[in-house]
């Protein structure tokens, strides 16, 4: 039998529960951005939280690295789909390590592992039948000489009538459909039409598992009420049979005794998460089955709510067809808004890990997203200036601000130096309470309460401090103001370790200068004494909401037009030499009918200095001039105060300067509104002046 697993028998467990957990795989075709570390961010909390309560946990994940975006992205890049995942693997680990997310085991769905648990599961739900073959029209390009699976096609979806969705789910309703389901579909490699072709494909019977599913999520009181209530109105409308195969070209494994025939990406990439396992098992001389065949092992899954179909349905429908156990619990959590604004880079919304992780310590956000996680869907929103209020008032100011005024009044005073503690029965009583509400609240996922129960540690260590007043006890009573601090230096260590899921690194130092080694839940008592402590330093300090400026994908800058003159090829066109400071470019602007030649000589207008350059009718432009249109008047967007080259820029954004292509700029959406240029409810300015519109209407475009 294959070394990753024993099917002969059930292993019977040990007393302690072996809990496994997992998160949704991210995608081996582009960088890690903040939205995805929400779920991460959370699963590493919650796993370390049980592990310090003493649990027999762990974390295992990796990159889902097949299928056709990563064929294309390869593509586009020039490299083999191979150097591609190995290359987002290293940016991925790198990232998850900057905000110190620690796997147990981060692997790959590009493994043998992977390879062997697919074709396993796969065979099993042939032999009992829940496999079959059938011809299926698919969608193919004529021009491009291929069949184009879920990524090479795009169109209308079929359900919501959204535009622009590739031909397996709807980004906008979460719909899932065939490629041939697509309303006016085009390929996405050379935008023509694509026809139907009839192809033999292989299909797994989900329907035949309505009744089984319909129970589990009945018997399961761990699901999220909400999203049980989705899956049922799934079902009762009746499950279709799942197309688990896709014609080559495909990057991916090829499916058992085929030569073009690969899984469908969405088969072995759930299959990713006992690869994972046995990737982990391997390396502590395990078998994976100690907790994917086992009837009393844990698995608990964090996924994001636009994944629920496929982990509720399909990966549960596989799972039982080969007799695997099933996830306990499936945690469902919302998305990240920025601003109240959805992610996108043309809005600046859109940070990845690593640009966050130099712009500030990851740890805040951490902090931040503890402070509004739950089981909660709803989307979590990162608004700037509130990320600044809680770090500074919350995790600083309060936790921070007093384990350091402890810590450093215990150094100056007394050599770091404790002998006994305050015996003050009544706050020992109320801090044990809130220490073992922590850990009720961090086993339940309740990171939010369990932040507020810190906070309120917190809270009551400030106050004891404060009401001790040992600045002018140590004056009268030496003795007892040592026995206050030692009873403040207990308290300074279940916070630090109380923190240590949300915190680890901030929890690590303190511990240091504490010099004490990390504890468990279970020991967290009021013993300590005859101690010394180490060196206090100020581990974390205070941020500015200014140095958390979004960028603006536009690089604006002020302009002198100096010379205008016609285009010799096109009517409608003309061509302007402007001065913008420190160099003088050559733009081509449709303005000839909007415009007379001497009403733009001398003119200060706006332009977008980092656009490509591009050839109009024969004659290249080096960026673009801005002004508004409402479809009867165009406005050239000016300024009196200014002068070339200087930057013009919306509150709180920084302006790009990368270079941008014309349909990245066509993304940004930017109004009229009396008379100003508009972007994220913020006004275009420069330094001197607001940026003003004339003749259009309320509304405009600015282009």
């Amino acid at each position: 039998m294959f070394k990753y697993l024993s099917l002969n028998h059930i292993y019977t467990m040990p007393k302690k529960q072996k809990i496994l957990i997992t998160a949704g795989l991210p995608y081996a075709n582009g960088p890690i951005h903040i939205g995805h570390l929400v779920e991460y961010i959370g699963t590493d909390i919650y796993t370390r939280a049980l592990k310090l309560m003493g649990e027999d946990a762990i974390f295992c994940c990796g990159d889902d690295a097949h299928g056709a975006p990563i064929e294309i992205k390869a593509k586009e890049q020039g490299i083999k789909p191979e150097q591609l995942i190995k290359k987002v693997f290293k940016e991925h680990v790198r990232d998850f390590k900057a905000f110190n997310i620690e796997f147990d085991s981060y692997y790959t769905t590009n493994s043998k592992e992977n390879k062997f648990y697919s074709d396993f599961i796969f065979n099993q739900a042939k032999k009992s039948g829940h496999i079959y073959q059938k011809d299926i029209e698919v969608t193919y390009c004529n021009k491009c000489k291929r069949t184009l699976p879920d990524r090479y096609v795009k169109g209308k979806c079929p359900k919501c009538k959204a535009e622009d969705q590739y031909g397996d789910v709807c980004e906008k309703c979460n719909a899932t459909y065939k490629t041939t389901d697509l309303i006016e579909p085009y390929c996405t490699l050379c935008k023509s039409k694509p026809i139907r072709k009839l192809s033999n494909h292989y299909f797994f019977r989900l329907s035949a598992f309505s009744f089984k599913l319909k129970k589990w999520l009945e018997t399961n009181k761990e699901l999220q009420p909400e999203i049980k209530n989705y899956i049922f109105d799934w079902i009762e409308k009746g499950l279709e049979d799942w197309c688990i195969s896709r014609d080559a070209p495909y990057f991916g494994f090829n499916i058992p005794g085929e030569k073009d025939k690969y899984y469908y990406v969405w088969l072995d990439a759930p299959i990713g998460y006992i690869a994972s396992t046995a990737n982990y098992c391997k390396k502590h001389n395990k078998k994976a089955d100690i907790y994917w065949k086992s009837k009393t092992s844990k698995i608990i899954q964090f996924i994001g709510k636009d994944i629920i179909y496929f982990h509720f349905l399909f990966w549960p429908a596989m799972l039982m067809a080969a007799d695997f156990t099933l996830p306990s619990s499936l945690i469902v959590h919302g998305f990240l808004t920025v601003n109240k604004e959805k992610m996108s880079k043309s809005r600046g919304t859109l940070y990845t890990a690593e640009e966050f992780s130099k712009l500030h310590n990851p740890e805040y956000l951490r902090f931040y997203f503890a402070r509004n996680l739950s089981k909660d869907i709803n989307d979590i929103d990162l608004s700037f200036n509130d990320f600044e209020k809680v770090t500074n008032n919350e995790l600083i100011a309060n936790i921070g601000n007093f384990c350091y005024r402890v810590t450093s009044f215990l150094d100056k005073n007394f050599k770091g130096t404790i002998k006994d503690t305050d015996k003050n029965k009544k706050l020992t009583e109320q801090i044990t309470k809130k220490i073992e509400k922590v850990k009720e609240n961090y086993s339940k996922f309740n990171l939010k309460e369990a932040v507020r129960n810190i906070l309120e540690i917190s809270d009551l260590g400030n106050k004891y401090f404060q009401e001790k007043e040992p600045w002018k006890l140590i004056k009268r009573d030496k003795k007892k103001t040592q026995e206050v601090l030692g009873l403040c230096i207990n308290i300074v260590n279940v916070l630090a370790t109380l923190i240590s899921p949300i915190t680890p690194k901030y929890s690590e130092e303190l511990r240091k200068q504490l010099s004490l080694k990390e504890l468990k839940l279970k020991d967290l008592k009021f013993n300590l004494k005859n101690h010394k402590t180490s060196k206090p330093k100020i581990i974390i300090s205070k941020i500015e909401v200014k140095k958390m400026n979004q960028t603006f994908p536009l690089n604006l800058k002020v302009a002198k037009i100096i010379d205008v003159k016609e285009h010799p090829d096109a009517d409608k066109l003309i061509i302007l030499d402007i001065d913008l400071g420190s160099e003088k470019r050559t733009l081509v602007a449709g303005l000839k009918n909007h415009y007379a030649e001497e009403e733009l000589k001398d003119k200060l207008i706006i332009v977008v200095t980092n656009l490509k350059p591009a050839k109009l009718r024969g004659v290249e432009s080096n960026g673009m001039l801005l002004a508004g249109d409402d479809g009867d008047n165009v406005s050239v967007l000016t300024v009196n105060k200014s002068k070339p080259g200087d930057s013009v820029y919306f509150d709180d954004y920084d302006n790009s300067t990368a270079q941008i292509t014309y349909d990245e700029f066509l993304k940004v959406s930017m109004k009229v509104k009396n008379g100003k240029v508009i972007y994220n409810n913020k006004t275009l300015k420069t330094d001197n002046e607001e940026i003003t519109v004339e003749k259009v209407k309320d509304g405009a475009n600015v282009r």
